[in-house]
């Protein structure tokens, strides 16, 4: 399945967030890209065009296509609760964006590479789809041959975050997890009711 692959600044420079994470270009030029820079006029955004940015802040952040993104929010509106928290708790619970809260891997990205070459396993099993959907209680672990990688091993030194529904034990390279996230614990920069609103239309 195609991926975004081009230019990440570009897109972190469009949403005027460091969505792949820090980035020195978009310090120095906090304003979208394009041929006259922070002095071209911009017209004020229409609803609809805010809340589609929203949206599409919310794929290139978890790096998924429209029909599964939307196959992600008709799961999350079926389910009780607050469609919106449902629709985040339902993206970090993919394998591939655990892998990468962990610490496993040092982008998404990179996490989804980790994830389609065996290097991860759930429950003991190898799983090569970035996109399942992990259960409270479900053991992510590195593949015992995978363990000395220095993509690995690089990424877990540099790691130091952790998320309380979350679960690390460095001596085995695995993490539980515990529980679907709670809103407030999720640090991503999304307006999700805007995306409920659009998909609401």
């Amino acid at each position: 399945m195609a991926r975004y692959r081009g230019p990440k600044t570009k897109i972190a420079r469009k949403f005027k967030d460091p969505i792949f994470g820090p980035d020195k270009t978009l310090d120095r030029k906090p304003y979208p890209p394009g041929q006259h820079g922070p002095n071209k006029r911009r017209g004020k955004k229409s609803e609809y065009a805010i809340q589609l940015s929203e949206k599409q802040k919310a794929k290139y952040t978890y790096g998924i296509l429209e029909r599964q993104f939307r196959n992600i929010f008709s799961k999350a509106a079926s389910k009780k609760g607050i469609t919106g928290e449902n629709l985040l708790m339902l993206l970090e619970a993919r394998l591939d964006n655990t892998v990468f809260r962990l610490g496993i891997a040092p982008t998404r990205r990179a996490a989804r590479q980790f994830v389609l070459h065996k290097h991860i396993t759930v429950n003991g099993d190898i799983v090569n789809i970035p996109s399942y959907t992990l259960r409270p209680g479900d053991v992510v672990a590195v593949r015992e041959e995978s363990r000395t990688l220095s993509a690995v091993t690089e990424s877990l030194g540099r790691s130091n975050k952790r998320f309380p529904w979350l679960e690390w034990e460095a001596s085995s390279l695995s993490g539980k997890f515990v529980s679907y996230p709670q809103r407030d614990d999720i640090p991503e920069n999304i307006k999700e009711q805007l995306i409920v609103e659009l998909y609401s239309k």
